[in-house]
């Protein structure tokens, strides 16, 4: 199996049961060992008081593309430690698109970047996820 097709089965793997990402219309665009793309686009639901996208949807949005990319070993992976900073609104109806990059991994811990953006490109938001990785595989592999 290719580090390419282990990333990829273990995406299908999470997002059989991953009913909140769903749930939000969240799309997975790309998949590679460290890496995930994800987009969600803002419905009128997600909106909070002023009209744009409620911070936690964006933050959910960003949490999911981490999610994914750190588990592409097909090692279970969870959250440690996340933390976002916003810069521009999430407008109703528009396309959120967020990027997560692998950019450390050492034994069980890894370190990921998160790039939200809107439909123009701007950025939305910067999110850095600590992950830590647990006992469990995604699938089994040597019944391959």
């Amino acid at each position: 199996m290719t580090p390419q097709q282990r990333a990829q089965r273990s995406a299908d793997t999470m997002w059989a049961s991953d009913q909140a990402s769903q749930a939000l219309g969240m799309e997975i665009k790309h998949i590679a060992p460290g890496h995930a793309t994800l987009t969600m686009p803002v419905r009128d639901d997600m909106l909070n008081g002023h009209g744009i996208c409620h911070g936690g949807m964006i933050f959910t949005l960003a949490d999911s593309a981490f999610a994914f990319a750190c588990n592409t070993y097909n090692m279970l992976t969870v959250a440690q430690q996340n933390q976002i900073t916003y810069l521009t609104p999430g407008q109703p109806g528009e396309l959120l698109t967020a990027t997560a990059t692998e950019t450390a991994r050492q034994g069980r811990s890894g370190t990921y970047d998160v790039t939200v953006t809107g439909a123009d490109n701007r950025q939305i938001a910067l999110f850095r996820g600590l992950s830590r990785t647990i006992q469990g595989t995604h699938f089994d592999e040597d019944a391959e």
